[in-house]
């Protein structure tokens, strides 16, 4: 059928998050831990599991309409993608690392440092194009070479020809390169724990990311890819919001009613019905899981019969209706 959604999802360290958010959404997924290409309760979806790496160029050129990935590789293969919505897992930070007994503190100080001895500064990473941006953005970098290319070695080609700063591609294991094969790494990591390990101390943030739902930018002037491509949206949003809100249900006395309602940091205009007592009232609402622990001794003193539930979805459905009329 003309609208069906051809939907790339990630397999490997982002693929039990992905299964989990997609069902949080009312996503039943059948067949994952047995196929590259698992079956959803969604005729017009088609889902095809790939390496995170591969999704941004794939979904870029068509081959998939819209791909669940990190940021971080949409800004390394320079995709041409629609950014849909940040899906906020996958949390991780690309950083710039050197042996732990080195004194040296920056990026700035490991270029200056190097130049100084004379000597190559050889980089290991996975993340070429961030690597080199990062690099080229550095105040010592940019006063010795202005806008001359790190050099970039891979088995296939090398490009750059600044050879005083080597970028080498990293296919693995990055964090035991040093100090043999690098003086310095650009690497991933959501702890510091494996650097720790391995010897290696951060000396700079290089990029930050997460997991972000993106589209293909023709498959969203499609009238009828697009209406599904909004939905997917709209569930996958529902599963991001309701993890950061909590529903509460509380019955108060109608002397109560008007203080208690100044109190709520309430998401919308609360929720209020009779009792079957005339002087008591019931109300609901959704308010932040961080606000619940500071409202508490308030809702105590104000009511009576607290009930907390956890959503499992919040379809912020308002906005996406304007952000289809206004495209």
């Amino acid at each position: 059928m003309s609208g069906t959604i051809n939907f790339a999802i990630p397999k490997g360290s982002l693929e039990k998050a992905t299964f989990e958010i997609l069902e949080r959404a009312w996503y039943n997924i059948y067949g994952k831990e047995r196929t590259y290409r698992p079956v959803i309760n969604d005729e017009q979806i088609k889902l095809k599991m790939l390496r995170p790496q591969e999704i941004p160029n794939y979904v870029s050129q068509g081959i998939y309409d819209v791909g669940i990935s990190g940021l971080d590789w949409v800004e390394e293969t320079n995709a041409d993608v629609e950014i849909l919505t940040n899906l906020e897992y996958g949390k991780v930070k690309i950083v710039l690392a050197i042996p732990e007994d080195d004194s040296i503190k920056s990026c700035d100080d490991l270029i200056n440092t190097y130049l100084k001895r004379n000597k190559i500064l050889r980089i290991s990473t996975e993340y070429l194009n961030i690597a080199s941006k990062y690099i080229k953005k550095n105040n010592a970098y940019k006063k010795k070479w202005i806008n001359q290319d790190p050099k970039i070695v891979t088995p296939w080609k090398i490009l750059g020809n600044n050879e005083k700063i080597s970028l080498f591609l990293s296919f693995g294991a990055t964090e035991a390169k040093p100090p043999e094969e690098a003086d310095a790494i650009i690497d991933l990591t959501e702890t510091g724990t494996t650097l720790k390990r391995n010897k290696l101390k951060i000396i700079d943030t290089v990029y930050e990311s997460s997991t972000c739902l993106m589209a293909n930018k023709k498959s969203l002037q499609d009238s009828k890819k697009r209406e599904k491509i909004f939905d997917i949206l709209s569930l996958l949003r529902g599963a991001v919001e309701s993890k950061k809100n909590v529903h509460i249900f509380v019955n108060v006395k109608k002397e109560n009613l008007d203080k208690l309602l100044k109190e709520l940091p309430a998401l919308k205009n609360p929720t209020i019905s009779n009792l079957s007592d005339k002087n008591w009232y019931s109300v609901n609402t959704i308010i932040k899981k961080t606000d619940l622990l500071k409202i508490i001794p308030k809702l105590r003193k104000l009511s009576q019969g607290l009930v907390v539930h956890e959503p499992k979805q919040i379809l912020p459905l308002e906005k996406i209706a304007q952000g289809e009329n206004n495209e």
